[in-house]
């Protein structure tokens, strides 16, 4: 019950920041974010904070996982790649909205955390793989949406090539030194449209994988 009224005390701190659409404001009450923290930052885990994860990585704070949630758009929606699984909170919030949610980390530590994670929990619709997500997962494509979670200066043209018909691409863009725009991209005819969204502040995104 602690729990579940953490949940609840979260999800209302988000929802006065940003609306939540009922659907999204499930989705984390579903998902103990407890889980995703390190041991020394579980007592920080239902405030709206980003929290440090290993290899100088952090944890999203909840009210921009709700942001980049919403804004993908996901009802209806089957299946959706992301790239930078990190600590897998952001993939398991998208898995209660998803039927399938396709995963991609770069840093080993950090994927092999995730997937125990998600195999503790029985979290069975996520698909983690250590890689560099800048070249997108080719064999499950394409994807009706797809979400970057590190900040790109621009979006790699393999991603648009794996982005199904009618999808939706949202990504944090660089546009200069520690401003970003969360950027939301539509694939309508083969072309590409955007739109800028907010600003926000995301770790890099970068190239390779790393051991």
């Amino acid at each position: 019950m602690i729990k579940a009224s953490q949940r609840q005390h979260l999800v209302s701190e988000i929802d006065k920041e940003f609306r939540l659409q009922k659907h999204v404001s499930e989705a984390f009450l579903a998902v103990d974010r407890e889980i995703f923290v390190p041991q020394e930052f579980k007592h920080l885990a239902y405030k709206l904070d980003a929290l440090p994860l290993a290899a100088s990585q952090w944890i999203s704070s909840p009210l921009t996982v709700a942001k980049m949630t919403q804004h993908l758009e996901l009802k209806g929606v089957d299946s959706v790649l992301e790239v930078g699984c990190g600590s897998g909170y952001q993939a398991a919030i998208l898995s209660k909205l998803t039927r399938r949610v396709f995963t991609i980390e770069r840093i080993d530590e950090l994927m092999k955390e995730a997937k125990k994670r998600f195999s503790q929990h029985e979290m069975h619709n996520i698909f983690p793989r250590f890689d560099d997500g800048q070249r997108g997962w080719k064999q499950y494509a394409p994807y009706e949406r797809i979400l970057l979670s590190a900040t790109a200066k621009k979006v790699p043209e393999v991603l648009f090539e794996q982005l199904a018909e009618g999808g939706i691409l949202v990504a944090p863009i660089e546009e200069k030194e520690n401003y970003h725009i969360i950027t939301r991209y539509y694939k309508k005819k083969g072309r590409i449209t955007s739109e800028t969204i907010e600003h926000c502040l995301f770790v890099p995104i970068l190239d390779g994988t790393q051991k």
